[in-house]
């Protein structure tokens, strides 16, 4: 390991990923006019290195090249190295990772680009290793290789560059029109049906990542279409994740994915995101299936975020890393006399029967606790012993945690705490989503309303980008029906005028990426597809119909309607590929319930006829309390009509029921 003591120009930065790299030999720049400036006065290309704090092939590219000095001097000398994390900058990651997609027909991080000063890729990849293997050339052969290209066959480099840009612009970027139909949603579920493994759950070959939009999507394909086949792949899955090692059974979360068909073996890395979506799911499934398991797993859930990634300030962290001490997985790993040591033989020997603990491991000579060969419910069990094991674990070396604070990642804890805490009732819930919206409020947007995207050691950084708008929308109409609070309604529907004024379509339709008053990159992205996160146009999607059936508002429906059409061409040609949109879909083709409920908040029947609708999974349902009336009573509209007052609580029951 050649790192020096010298730090280069990211020692000024507040990314940790950055920061990880302040120390590299390597000559970084961050992402700056003045790294281009002095690309174009020295005649030299960039190269632009992608990644994110806790990616553990980030690190092992640092390891090898980054940390190397011989590495270090070919990039010194023959380009200019900029280094982004792709968190803080979605809006550069996009652009690139389709130029990677472009190029290789595939894409992943680390994210590797060499590319003119003008910003225009001439060749794109993933992880690279230093000496050649895996078929992949070593990172010195490759440098030279393309810097001799720069210098000897400089128009074959831009004419690159240009095709490739044009090629993202008309291909990744630019939205198809079409007509939203019922076709598309069967379409989609085909497709799940055929890639769904039905002996460990999941869809496809490993790696297998969760994709909770996927299962969020099959369980409205079950209540809308009454297909029992959308439950039967959830369950599986939903119950054979819990069951494997990607969950961590003594201190809760979901790592990132699974190396393997059977979810025994993750990369270790938890990330926010992944875990309040899952935990959304679980308690969908919960209300439609009434499985303790599925509430137990949302509580757990809620009570690692709530512990291990919530600040002192309010707002949650980013990401926990999957290496600690260097070595992936340490931190998580168990040896069978560990286990014995601490919980004794004869409770030892029980646990390690039930979580898989042998003296050969199941990981690199180590344990990974499991439930894959025991009874799901086996996990009741051991609540105390999984406590020891917990507070020993404690005293580990702890992985790096990515302490950034990003809008759109707390948008999606606030819509996940709001719906835990209308099913778990726990006043610790609802207390870390109301000091997440004060936080979020408070640091994380300016006088003039305008969102930034992070905040990390008292400095907030980039003007917030189209998924932060979305995502705090939904989770601010979350919080509006558990909490019946007019202010996150207010407060939604003032994001999403300021997300129409700064990030809308005016010629085609749907929302851009960055704003029209953010840097200028070589495209302006324009997603639909939905991948480790749903896409913001997706969400926001959702978010115009459930507003505009909230408010009444046409202005708002007709924006909802436009982009339905804006994209409904584009998915048509994979609509698995965004099975978010296809909720919206769904939303619109089977109409709203909408349930008025007149009454002061406050008064005991209000509230009791709220409980009674929040009850189950009615993904379609609204509840608007109309305030101040003498006559606490209800209607239920949909379908295009009302039904007749209901004024106590069991009849509402009975009416929501049929």
């Amino acid at each position: 390991m050649n790192t020096t003591n010298k730090a280069n120009r990211l020692i000024k930065e507040k990314s940790p990923y950055l920061l990880q790299h302040a120390h590299n030999p390597v000559d970084w720049y961050p992402w700056n006019e003045e790294a281009f400036e002095k690309a174009k006065k020295e005649d030299k290309p960039i190269f632009l290195s992608i990644g994110y704090s806790t990616c553990h092939w980030c690190h092992v590219m640092e390891r090898e090249s980054f940390e190397d000095e011989e590495v270090a001097e070919v990039l010194n000398n023959k380009y200019i190295s900029i280094k982004v994390d792709r968190e803080e900058r979605p809006d550069i990651d996009s652009i690139y990772m389709s130029a990677c997609q472009a190029f290789t027909g595939q894409g992943g991080w680390p994210l590797s680009i060499i590319m003119t000063p003008d910003k225009k890729p001439y060749y794109a990849g993933t992880y690279i290793p230093k000496e050649s293997r895996y078929g992949m050339s070593g990172i010195i052969t490759l440098l030279d290789k393309l810097y001799d290209v720069w210098k000897n066959d400089r128009d074959k480099v831009y004419k690159t560059g240009n095709k490739i840009g044009q090629y993202i612009n008309d291909n990744f970027f630019s939205n198809i029109t079409g007509k939203p139909s019922s076709t598309m949603v069967d379409e989609a579920f085909s497709h799940y049906v055929e890639t769904f493994d039905s002996v460990y759950g999941g869809f496809g070959n490993a790696p297998k990542f969760p994709s909770p939009h996927n299962l969020m999507f099959l369980l409205r394909y079950y209540k809308f279409y009454d297909n029992n086949k959308a439950l039967e792949m959830v369950e599986k899955t939903l119950n054979s994740m819990y069951k494997g090692g990607i969950y961590d059974h003594i201190g809760f979360g979901f790592s990132r994915y699974s190396t393997d068909d059977i979810w025994l073996v993750p990369h270790f890395e938890k990330m926010l995101y992944d875990n309040v979506l899952l935990a959304i799911v679980y308690k969908e499934a919960y209300e439609i299936t009434k499985k303790e398991i599925y509430k137990k797993v949302l509580k757990e859930i809620l009570e690692y975020i709530t512990r291990d990634m919530f600040s002192d300030y309010g707002g949650f962290y980013s990401a926990e890393d999957a290496d600690s001490e260097g070595v992936e997985g340490k931190y998580y790993v168990w040896s069978k006399n560990e286990i014995l040591e601490i919980l004794g033989k004869n409770k030892g020997e029980e646990f390690c029967r039930a979580y898989n603990i042998t003296e050969e491991g199941n990981f690199e000579d180590y344990n990974i606790p499991n439930l894959i060969d025991s009874n799901i419910d086996i996990s009741n069990k051991f609540k105390k012993e999984k406590d020891y094991l917990f507070n020993a674990r404690e005293k580990r070396i702890k992985p790096f945690k990515d302490d950034k604070i990003l809008t759109s990642w707390n948008g999606l804890a606030l819509a996940a705490l709001a719906n835990g805490y209308s099913l778990l009732k726990d006043e610790k819930i609802k207390i870390a989503a109301e000091k997440t919206v004060n936080f979020i409020f408070k640091n994380l947007q300016d006088k003039s309303g305008r969102l930034y995207a992070r905040y990390r050691d008292g400095e907030v950084k980039n003007k917030a980008y189209a998924d932060c708008y979305a995502y705090l929308i939904w989770g601010l109409i979350e919080m509006y029906q558990t909490f019946n609070c007019d202010e996150y309604l207010e407060k939604a529907i003032e994001l999403t005028n300021d997300m129409e004024n700064l990030f809308w379509d005016n010629e085609r339709g749907g929302y851009f990426q960055y704003g029209n008053d953010s840097e200028e990159l070589i495209a302006r992205p324009k997603e639909i597809y939905d991948g480790a996160l749903p896409s913001a146009n997706s969400v926001q999607c959702v978010n115009l119909l459930r507003l505009y059936n909230i408010t009444d508002d046409d202005k708002i429906g007709k924006i909802a309607e436009e982009q339905l059409k804006a994209f409904s061409g584009s998915v048509q040609k994979f609509p698995a590929g965004s099975s978010y949109f296809l909720m919206g879909v769904c939303l619109y083709e089977k109409q709203f319930e909408i349930v008025k409920i007149f009454g002061n908040k406050n008064n005991k029947k209000v509230k009791d006829m709220i409980k009674i609708c929040s009850m189950g999974f009615h993904p379609n349902r609204i509840v608007i309390n109309k305030g101040n009336t003498e006559e606490v009573k209800a209607q239920v509209c949909g379908n295009f009509k009302c039904s007749p007052d209901i004024y106590n609580v069991e009849e509402l029951d009975k009416y929501l029921s049929n």
